[in-house]
């Protein structure tokens, strides 16, 4: 098992954002965290009432966005982003191929970043 944290502004939309992508709520900690679960990845969202939320002894916070991301291997990457555009997703780049396969950056309600992946075949 892989755990990740992502940082929220607002985990009940976090959680109807991940719930789309096949992620299940495997635990919920009051309204401000929660653990999602995806094959053998578990996501902890944490929203601005976790303790993990809390400024740092040097006045940083952590907050949402970033470049570091979760990859989420997936069948069809043509079909799946078609049916994300019809929602409210937000892409960072178009779909592009390398040797391995193909991949977009998805973002979350927060600008966290996902890399949906599909290998080569």
């Amino acid at each position: 098992m892989v755990a990740v944290r992502y940082f929220v502004h607002d985990p009940e939309r976090s959680i109807a954002f991940y719930e789309c992508l096949g992620f299940e709520v495997e635990e919920r900690w009051g309204p401000a965290f929660a653990i999602l679960a995806r094959e053998s990845l578990r996501l902890w969202i944490s929203g601005p009432g976790t303790s993990a939320a809390q400024p740092m002894l040097d006045g940083r916070k952590p907050e949402p966005g970033g470049w570091n991301r979760i990859v989420l291997t997936v069948e069809n990457l043509e079909d799946l982003v078609s049916s994300l555009r019809r929602g409210d997703a937000v892409f960072r780049n178009e779909i592009i191929r390398g040797p391995g396969g193909s991949q977009i950056l998805l973002d979350d309600p927060d600008g966290n970043p996902i890399e949906l992946f599909e290998a080569r075949s």
